[in-house]
């Protein structure tokens, strides 16, 4: 990897500049050209974490089924925008805090750290900020925006911004993950639930079906992985229930 002269000297004329760190943590200096995806999809956050008493925003690392590892998040809303990439079937690296971008944008030499970047199975690089509702408006804001859509047009990436979703799809998610790791659940059982689910509709009524061969306590962690893995597919924009419908995928 090509080492850039300088940061500064790099951010002049329509160079963009990106800081990132390998897995190693070693710091690495490029452009955004000759940026490669898969040595930042698989390091870590470019920036440190700082925790501290009356910080306001709630911080913490999330163990992604995805990429089997710890994601960082700097947010409770970050954290809500993690967990659906996690449930996203397309997503296959999730990075957090994944580089530091310096560039032009006009007279004006703007820095930015974008909150993810996603890689999805067909290619695709999406790169998200997170933001509250609040704050989605204001000018400084947007214009931050702006150029980071600018900059991810020029390399061919997808540019998301997120204050938050269906609240109801949100919290199924968030408890679904609960459910994510097959290390802790009896997995050799999943074929005899997913026979079950082929002649029912309903979680209550897979339940039904196995009563009496598998106790809930096993039997219940099973349909909930089986819907967080996309074995089942289930409508999460009601609560989960007994009464949710369920299907096998094709």
């Amino acid at each position: 990897m090509a080492r850039v002269p300088s940061w500064e000297s790099a951010t002049e004329g329509r160079t963009v500049s990106v800081r990132y760190r390998q897995a190693d943590g070693r710091l690495v200096e490029t452009d955004l050209d000759r940026l490669v995806v898969g040595e930042v999809s698989g390091g870590v956050p470019v920036r440190d974490f700082r925790w501290y008493k009356g910080r306001r925003h709630y911080s913490g690392w999330y163990f992604a089924a995805t990429v089997q590892r710890l994601v960082a998040y700097e947010s409770l809303l970050e954290l809500a925008r993690i967990l659906l990439a996690d449930f996203d079937h397309s997503v296959v690296e999730i990075a957090s805090q994944p580089f530091h971008l310096a560039g032009r944008d006009g007279d004006r030499l703007r820095h930015h750290v974008p909150d993810l970047l996603l890689v999805h199975a067909d290619g695709l690089v999406t790169v998200v900020d997170v933001k509250a509702p609040s704050r989605m408006k204001d000018p400084k804001v947007t214009a931050q925006f702006t150029w980071t859509r600018r900059v991810c047009a020029r390399r061919g990436w997808a540019y998301e911004t997120w204050s938050g979703g269906d609240a109801t799809v949100v919290e199924n998610v968030r408890f679904l993950a609960g459910f994510r790791r097959p290390q802790l659940l009896e997995m050799d059982w999943v074929p005899t639930v997913l026979a079950a689910a082929r002649g029912q509709s309903t979680v209550g009524g897979i339940e039904a079906a196995l009563a009496g061969r598998l106790p809930v306590e096993v039997m219940r962690p099973l349909v909930l992985h089986l819907i967080w893995s996309g074995a089942l597919v289930a409508d999460l924009r009601r609560p989960l229930a007994s009464t949710t419908t369920v299907k096998v995928a094709l």
